[in-house]
């Protein structure tokens, strides 16, 4: 027997206890070897890229004390197919959302049907879509990514799909992020710096991704968040953890190419 509870984030079910998941965000590399660059030229206005589309509603589930439990979750979700994530919440617990929905109800009835095929147990039906109505959305907006960001430093993010202790993926970061504001990032590296409208360094503000070619070429490769003050938060390589970096450290500032804006 089976009882709905409404609560802050939306509607929880209470079944019986399964499995749940964690995607991982496979992306183009975070390596650090590379050459020197120049911020690249932004296309033409008349060509710049729409918004980022909104998550009006997601699917979230559990509450782990580690990331290891999280992700071990979010792998057997990952078998069925489910393009799922898992992050840091501010009570310390790691909880896992997957999916989009434009409606509630559709999200309602895709939980169920997830849950009589026992792949989740209980859930709630987030909406993660900032109000767009009131005065300074945009730095309001800003300033949540680089706090929810901040929430991740010090800690491991896996790499390819094997395990947590081999390292936060860059773009699996700023697409995790960025998603958990209610905004659908894509995946790689490359993908978000295609996808943003392009801004001069000089009017950088909190919540923009900032672009490096870290690799044998110029093609971008590592993804940052601008936390403000010249700084950036962002998960180094395989084997490291998410911490906050200088814009002027000599090894980024040669390799930067250049900044995204999405909202």
């Amino acid at each position: 027997m089976c009882f709905i509870v409404k609560g802050i984030f939306g509607y929880r079910f209470q079944p019986v206890l399964l499995l749940m998941l964690w995607v991982v965000v496979s992306i183009s590399g975070c390596s650090r070897h590379a050459k020197p660059p120049v911020e690249l030229t932004p296309p033409p206005a008349s060509v710049m890229p729409p918004k980022l589309p909104g998550i009006q509603f997601t699917i979230q589930v559990g509450a782990f004390s580690t990331s290891v439990r999280a992700a071990a979750y979010a792998d057997q979700l990952e078998v069925s197919g489910l393009d799922a994530y898992y992050f840091l919440d501010v009570d310390n617990l790691y909880k896992v959302r997957f999916e989009r929905f434009d409606s509630r109800d559709a999200a309602l009835k895709r939980s169920l049907e997830l849950r009589s095929r026992g792949l989740i147990d209980d859930f709630f039906i987030v909406h993660p879509q900032p109000e767009r109505g009131f005065p300074d959305f945009q730095v309001q907006l800003g300033e949540s990514l680089v706090q929810t960001a901040r929430r991740f430093i010090g800690t491991d993010y896996r790499w390819g799909g094997t395990s947590p202790e081999k390292g936060f993926d860059c773009s699996g970061l700023t697409m995790t992020v960025y998603r958990l504001n209610g905004l659908d990032l894509p995946r790689t590296a490359l993908e978000q710096f295609r996808t943003g409208t392009p801004i001069p360094r000089k009017t950088l503000r909190p919540g923009d991704l900032v672009f490096f070619a870290t690799g044998t070429t110029s093609r971008i490769s590592h993804v940052g968040i601008y936390s403000g003050q010249g700084q950036f938060i962002h998960a180094p390589s395989r084997g490291n953890t998410i911490r906050t970096e200088s814009m002027s450290n000599s090894y980024f500032t040669s390799r930067y190419k250049g900044a995204r804006r999405y909202f």
